[in-house]
């Protein structure tokens, strides 16, 4: 299963259009605030963002606006809603759902700024309810969510095999199937789970039962406010995060890449 960082589109979609169907047309207020906050040409009214998210909180009211921004293009807003975004005019009379591209670099600004807005400082987690491993001298380091289910995680250890001097945190993520749970359990209480969890995944040994207090539910939770929806999900010492079964190259690059803006 692959990690969908974007799964909530279609969902913001369908709410935004629930929102619109529900409320009269005048249910906002069309007077304008004068603020240095935003971009504008020249002599038109400048908008605050903050007077952008009240507009969107009366239009679509049950959506939780985390952050309004202003953007390069004069008189568009954008709305963060989580880790999704969309776009406004300025008195919230029309709303863009979809990706912002730089006509001269041909970039996506849309992509960069979720990209930007995913990172995570990996030493806020919570590592101890982790399965550590280290390979060589450990000096690079990366985060995993794994569900003990998962065929493409059991591609991304066989694809680790060729990484050296790197240190792996498993937060095992029973998501998949109904015994991806109890294998969990099992492979954390091991005596050994790092070896446990690499026989499992590399060899098939089926991991004894076992039983202990585990972070498993705490791993879950965890995930969700991650926007974990599938695994692997590979978060990097950057703040970067990478989803499936990445090859053995492209892991080096990313680990090397990491380590250097460390």
């Amino acid at each position: 299963m692959f990690f969908r960082i974007n799964s909530f589109r279609n969902g913001l979609l369908a709410g935004l259009m629930a929102c619109l169907a529900a409320l009269p047309a005048a249910a906002v207020a069309q007077d304008k605030v004068l603020s240095t906050t935003g971009n504008s040409p020249d002599g038109a009214v400048v908008v605050s963002t903050e007077q952008v998210r009240k507009g969107f909180e009366q239009r679509f009211p049950g959506l939780p606006v985390t952050e309004v921004s202003s953007t390069p293009f004069a008189g568009l807003f954008e709305v963060r809603i989580g880790t999704d975004l969309v776009y406004v005019d300025a008195e919230v009379n029309y709303v863009l759902q979809g990706s912002l591209i730089d006509a001269k670099t041909r970039s996506d600004l849309t992509a960069k700024r979720i990209a930007k807005l995913s990172e995570v400082d990996i030493d806020t987690l919570p590592l101890k309810d982790a399965i550590k491993q280290v390979r060589g001298d450990g000096s690079r380091r990366m985060v995993v969510f794994e569900d003990p289910n998962c065929g493409y995680c059991k591609m991304l250890h066989e694809n680790l095999r060729d990484i050296d001097n790197v240190t792996v945190y498993t937060f095992l993520y029973p998501i998949l199937s109904p015994d991806s749970h109890t294998r969990s359990r099992n492979i954390w209480c091991a005596a050994d789970s790092a070896e446990t969890w690499r026989a499992w995944m590399l060899e098939g040994v089926q991991p004894a039962v076992a039983e202990c207090d585990t972070p498993i539910e705490a791993n879950l939770q965890l995930g969700r406010g991650l926007m974990v929806t599938g695994t692997p999900a590979i978060f990097f010492a950057d703040g970067s995060r990478m989803n499936g079964a990445m090859p053995a190259d492209a892991l080096e690059r990313k680990l090397a890449e990491a380590a250097a803006k460390e």
